[in-house]
């Protein structure tokens, strides 16, 4: 297998098929100089974040952590139970840690632009009970004119309620987690749901008026191949959604021991993963839909290509977004907040995080407050995500590094490079977290060998 400029592809993969971010933030979490980081730094940040943005609104991105079994290549933070007595008590929690936010921001009803229900399993709590928690939450805001509402929605427990409910605070988007139509791969994943959950979900929210409908696709999943792949892919084109994520499987049992229920054996690696991906995403396109960034593909029509095309598209901790608001404030376990200039991450257990509720703290255990050279790099790592370019010209630093890191991928046709603008190719697309490591310094100059970050292919 070759690439169009004459490099030979399987090299490629075999040479940059190494551990490699995401790039949702940067620095990313394991290289944040948390001993700098304190509550009170943090919720001065926040303030004047907010200040300088009110117009703007606020993204707000709440954890509903809990699931009532295990998805074993689950890389999120979760809870496993069947007892829904948590509910109560833990929105009870996140209604004051918002209460906490609000008193910062030292506004009675700050703006709200977008609002994310992600999980675990948002659908494990009970529809009346998700309505308190956001009345609770909208009751002290205003809701931005053009704001966005999205949950993350298990098609095997979303009912016509959930969507109901939902629709009436403001929802118009939701996430349905598919991952792989396959009975044996779904066997091997612990995660069970048929095309009809899907068709039924669908089909109740057209008619409600969600007018947005994502897909969570994953590749390189346990007994995965490329007749499955394309069964999956070709059962939800039929679907039609308007977006699809197409996500590559993070493999990190050391981080999550649920993945030890499989072995790298039974895992498409490095060639037959991409071709996977390879397949996956010529199906994907040939139907319609457009590329706008790592692991996306939206309908021509759908704000996130519109976004991408209008060079407005941002990504943060959530993925990629259609806005970019300048404060994320991330409510729940493990959330992580960003307020372009810092970054904090609540504690990641439940009891330690409502007991620090229950002492009135800010439940942050760590975070990073970025210095200038950290702004700028997180810049180009964005315009580079977002928009499969940068100018180096803003950064007054490392310039040279940066291009000498550079030079193979010229060579091999991934990037190009004129003065100070460096420009993915189509065939970088596919080594887009690889480029982005060429400015991750901190990544650069990091003496940690410990496994940090799933395997970039």
């Amino acid at each position: 297998m070759n690439s169009n400029n004459g490099i030979d592809l399987q090299s490629l993969v075999r040479k940059y098929n190494v551990a490699a971010p995401r790039y949702t933030s940067y620095p990313t979490v394991p290289f944040w100089n948390s001993d700098q980081f304190s509550e009170k730094e943090w919720s001065s940040r926040v303030y004047h974040t907010y200040q300088k943005s009110k117009k703007a609104g606020i993204s707000l991105y709440i954890h509903l952590p809990f699931c009532e079994s295990l998805c074993t290549y689950c890389g999120c933070n979760t809870r496993i139970t069947k007892n829904h007595k948590v509910e109560i008590p833990y929105i009870d929690s996140l209604l004051k840690e918002w209460g906490m936010y609000t008193a910062i921001l030292k506004e009675g009803a700050p703006l709200i632009s977008e609002i994310h229900l992600g999980g675990g399993t948002p659908t494990f709590f009970a529809p009346e009970n998700l309505a308190k928690l956001l009345a609770g939450i909208l009751s002290k805001a205003q809701v931005a004119d053009d704001a966005s509402f999205s949950f993350e929605a298990h098609p095997g427990n979303t009912t016509y309620e959930h969507l109901a409910d939902l629709y009436q605070l403001g929802f118009r988007r939701l996430s349905l987690g598919i991952q792989d139509f396959d009975p044996l791969v779904q066997f091997t994943i612990n995660r069970k749901q048929d095309v009809e959950d899907v068709r039924r979900v669908m089909q109740e929210a057209r008619t409600i008026g969600y007018t947005s409908i994502n897909f969570d696709l994953i590749y390189g999943l346990p007994k995965q191949s490329l007749k499955t792949i394309t069964e999956t892919i070709k059962e939800s084109l039929l679907l039609d959604p308007d977006r699809i994520s197409f996500y590559s499987y993070a493999h990190v049992p050391w981080l999550k021991p649920g993945q030890r229920h499989y072995t790298e054996l039974d895992l498409p690696q490095g060639e037959e993963k991409l071709a996977l991906y390879t397949l996956g995403k010529q199906f994907i396109q040939d139907a319609g839909y457009r590329d706008v960034g790592m692991d996306h593909f939206a309908k021509p029509g759908d704000e996130l290509f519109i976004a991408f095309q209008q060079q407005r598209l941002h990504r943060n901790f959530m993925g990629y977004a259609d806005r970019y608001r300048p404060l994320l404030i991330g409510l729940g376990v493990s959330s992580i907040s960003d307020s372009w200039d810092a970054f904090a991450q609540n504690v990641k257990s439940v009891e330690e995080y409502q007991k620090m509720i229950e002492n009135n703290r800010l439940p942050v255990v760590k975070g990073h407050l970025l210095d200038d050279e950290d702004l700028i790099i997180r810049r180009n790592i964005l315009d580079l995500m977002c928009k499969g370019e940068t100018n180096l010209a803003v950064g007054l630093f490392e310039n040279e590094s940066i291009i000498k890191r550079l030079e193979k991928m010229v060579e091999e046709g991934l990037v190009l490079i004129h003065e100070d603008r460096v420009l993915i190719t189509q065939l970088g697309r596919s080594f887009l977290r690889n480029i982005c490591m060429a400015f991750d310094l901190k990544l650069q100059n990091s003496k940690n060998e410990k496994e940090l970050f799933s395997q970039a292919i």
